[in-house]
């Protein structure tokens, strides 16, 4: 047996790396709670008022409007995936490396 911990060891018990497992979680969760909640208030109004997607966008049109507004929260998961992906890119990984520089062998 080795007394010496191992790498993943070491890292696992670094405060810094605790930090930043719960923020990436919290933001995670935050952006899928947000994501969730407008898919699911979108299918709430398509099964208690449909009426208000079946309206026309405009005067004797035939585009309804739940069909702009389903690509609108197509177009949202998108730009809150690119938001993901920014912060990732930007604050995750620099305080990975932060962690990685203070217990990688």
């Amino acid at each position: 047996m080795s007394l010496t911990p191992s790498p993943s060891e070491r890292i696992m018990a670094c405060p810094r790396f605790a930090r930043l497992v719960a923020a990436r979680s919290r933001f995670a969760w935050t952006l899928t709670a947000v994501v969730l909640g407008i898919y699911y208030g979108y299918m709430m109004v398509v099964s208690f008022a449909p009426q208000l997607l079946a309206a026309p966008l405009s005067d004797g049109g035939t585009l309804p409007v739940g069909v702009p507004v389903g690509a609108a929260i197509i177009v949202l998961s998108w730009v809150l995936t690119g938001v993901y992906i920014r912060r990732a890119n930007s604050e995750f990984d620099a305080l990975t490396e932060q962690v990685l520089e203070e217990h990688a062998p």
